[in-house]
């Protein structure tokens, strides 16, 4: 995919220079971090207007781990984590509803909609777009203690079926489809599903030419205290060493996880950005692919 100029103003502007671009698909997904920062997150949905109305085909998810932190927090829940990622008991699935499938999908769909983009609000459970089932109880190693132990994840699910009806039907009709990261069993039941995860599988089935990871880091960081230590273009076998000595761990971890998942599927690019910048580093990615974090297959050659 070959990068093109810098477009000399904002807005619509823009959008002849993303010409040779148009008609392909690209998955966006959305840290919750992002959405506590208004003004970034208003940059962040002009980007996105002004990508589709390129001609490109943008999928949106979004997870929401700050807010449903927050919320649990004030309803007096406690919060527990295991390997980066969320242990949801009934308390947190509740949050998780109100969170994810309600306030936050919400606030995207009306950023997008003050820049004039057309979206639809989703979820997993929204045409049968992700069917899972209940992640069985895991062996996970322990960083305090060095050993192992088993961890439920409580209403966690694993993708086990993808229907893409639904996303290419708004996608044909000029959408943004906004999916938050909740999706349910065959019987129905709901459960929590990693929003990397969620964005990964879309990718995928949906044939993406790039996965867009938006955090709250400028990318992968050599050491994590410094953030002038980014790693600009990682392959995975690069990844494989830095999991093996611990310098991706934490919520880096599962996020790297399933981008080189991505990547293996046939995805060519995964890029991570900052996306809590005021200015959106979205658009500038098209032009600049220097910023963040860019994976590649091992057998890929930047040019």
């Amino acid at each position: 995919m070959e990068p093109i100029s810098r477009p000399a103003s904002a807005g619509a502007d823009r959008a002849p220079d993303l010409a040779p671009y148009r008609g392909q698909r690209f998955v966006v997904k959305l840290g919750g971090e992002i959405m506590l920062h208004a003004a970034g997150l208003d940059a962040l949905a002009a980007d996105l207007a002004a990508l589709t109305q390129a001609g490109l085909q943008v999928v949106v998810v979004h997870g929401g781990g700050p807010q449903a932190d927050a919320l649990a927090a004030r309803l007096g829940h406690t919060v527990r984590k295991a390997g980066g990622r969320r242990i949801t008991d009934d308390d947190a699935l509740e949050v998780a509803k109100m969170v994810y499938g309600g306030s936050l999908n919400l606030e995207i769909l009306g950023a997008l909609k003050r820049h004039g983009a057309r979206a639809a609000g989703l979820s997993g459970v929204d045409g049968n777009l992700i069917t899972v089932t209940r992640r069985p109880p895991t062996r996970l190693r322990d960083p305090a203690t060095g050993g192992e132990a088993w961890v439920d994840f409580g209403h966690v699910g694993d993708v086990a079926a993808v229907d893409m009806a639904l996303l290419e039907l708004l996608l044909a009709a000029g959408y943004v489809p906004v999916v938050a990261s909740l999706a349910a069993d065959a019987a129905g039941r709901l459960y929590n599903v990693n929003a990397d995860t969620i964005a990964a599988t879309i990718a995928t089935h949906l044939g993406a030419a790039r996965l867009f990871l938006l955090t709250n880091v400028p990318g992968i960081l050599r050491d994590p205290a410094d953030r002038a230590s980014r790693l600009p273009v990682l392959t995975p076998a690069q990844i494989a060493i830095l999991t093996a000595d611990g310098t991706i761990a934490d919520g880096m971890l599962p996020k790297v996880q399933n981008a080189v998942a991505v990547l293996q599927a046939g995805v060519p690019q995964v890029q991570i950005l900052d996306g809590t910048t005021a200015e959106s580093l979205l658009l500038r990615s098209f032009h600049h692919p220097g910023l963040g974090t860019l994976l590649l297959p091992d057998d890929e050659v930047l040019s």
